[in-house]
């Protein structure tokens, strides 16, 4: 019985420390993309936005879960371990997007947020989900 009550209160840890970093990461995506994030997606129907932001929660999503999946140690340095590659997933991919408006033209926040469906956003995509494998290979 002590095994199950020590999982589920762990299930229970590593739940709260992924919804931590997957409100993180939304609340950073939504400090670089200008507007509202919630109104863009939920009350505009902002295709692009959207798919921006699901890329970022994905890509955070992996890399929360090869870090629990990759433990070796026990479950709080497991924790800790998770927060900290989960943060480092989320910097790497503010500063993927930063260089990525450095190289393209105009302004990607704008350009991600506009009512038009554009190409540039599945660049965008691709280079959340290109962060995110890539910290989840610095996992392993």
């Amino acid at each position: 019985m002590n095994d199950l009550l020590e999982g589920v209160l762990a299930s229970l840890a590593f739940g709260a420390a992924g919804l931590v970093l997957l409100a993180l990461g939304y609340w950073l995506v939504d400090l670089m993309t200008p507007g509202h994030l919630g109104r863009l997606i939920f009350v505009e129907r902002n295709r692009d936005a959207a798919l921006v932001l699901a890329s970022s929660l994905l890509a955070i999503g992996g890399i929360a879960a090869s870090a629990i999946y990759g433990a070796e140690s026990d479950t709080w340095d497991t924790l800790l371990e998770t927060l900290a590659y989960g943060a480092v997933g989320i910097l790497m991919q503010a500063a993927a997007f930063v260089v990525l408006d450095l190289l393209t033209p105009g302004k990607l926040g704008d350009t991600l947020t506009d009512e038009h469906d554009d190409p540039a956003v599945w660049v965008a995509v691709a280079m959340n989900v290109a962060v995110g494998l890539i910290v989840i290979a610095a996992l392993s």
